[in-house]
């Protein structure tokens, strides 16, 4: 039997191309095998087309990973079995393989369920996570806000249609970026406004991407649609 191949969460940063660790542009030229979450209707995610720009994709064998948005139990079981063992194939071949993710693998990432899986199923197999910038990083940058100083307290927080846990996690943080923002924008604006904090949020969509916007006027988005990449950063 071959030796295993090694399986990389390798994360290519949040949108801006040159947001990529010098690890991370190593590893993409080794790795014979690339993997890559892919989107309906043809879209390409940041980190496949981030990728491209780094590889030549016709020398690596591509796979695009299809990850189901279903609440069906038996239905996500039969396609994460089918993911996983897609991705054991090459590695039982002793090919490393790398899946490439916007941000940080380990933050919200659909690598986590991946390597969790990989390490029941085939817990011989060594699942590496590869650091990236993820867009809460990069919203702080982009917004020149430092997200925590001193002994101040950051939460990160995905944004949920319950205004006492919104409110509550602004009340008990002096920092709190919440993800995930686009479906509950109006009840975050109303939170804000119950605690007079219009003023202190900002919220940037595809951060640091070609398609980058950011509002630093939040009232302004009361009824908007936003994109599902959107997130809202709140300092006191």
């Amino acid at each position: 039997m071959s030796k295993l191949g090694t399986l990389y969460g390798l994360g290519v940063g949040p949108g801006d191309p040159e947001l990529i660790t010098v690890k991370a542009f190593r590893l993409l030229k080794e790795c014979p095998v690339i993997a890559y979450p892919r989107k309906k209707r043809g879209a390409k995610s940041y980190a496949l087309a981030i990728t491209e720009l780094y590889v030549n994709t016709e020398q690596k064998e591509m796979m695009g990973l299809t990850f189901p948005m279903t609440r069906d139990k038996e239905a996500l079981e039969m396609q994460w079995t089918k993911t996983v063992e897609s991705v054991y194939a090459h590695l039982i071949q002793g090919k490393d393989v790398a899946f490439v993710t916007e941000g940080d693998p380990m933050i919200y990432s659909t690598y986590i369920h991946l390597m969790r899986l990989m390490n029941e199923r085939h817990p011989e197999v060594k699942a590496v996570s590869i650091p990236g910038i993820s867009s809460i990083n990069a919203s702080a940058s982009r917004l020149g806000i430092p997200l925590a100083d001193g002994d101040e307290q950051i939460a990160i927080v995905p944004a949920m249609d319950d205004y006492d846990k919104m409110r509550k996690a602004i009340e008990e943080h002096d920092c709190v970026v919440f993800i995930k923002v686009a479906k509950v924008i109006d009840l975050m604006l109303s939170v804000l406004r119950d605690l007079s904090l219009v003023n202190k949020a900002s919220v940037l969509t595809k951060v640091t991407s070609s398609e980058e916007e950011i509002w630093r006027n939040v009232d302004e988005l009361q009824g908007r649609e936003l994109e599902y990449l959107t997130l809202m950063v709140v300092r006191k």
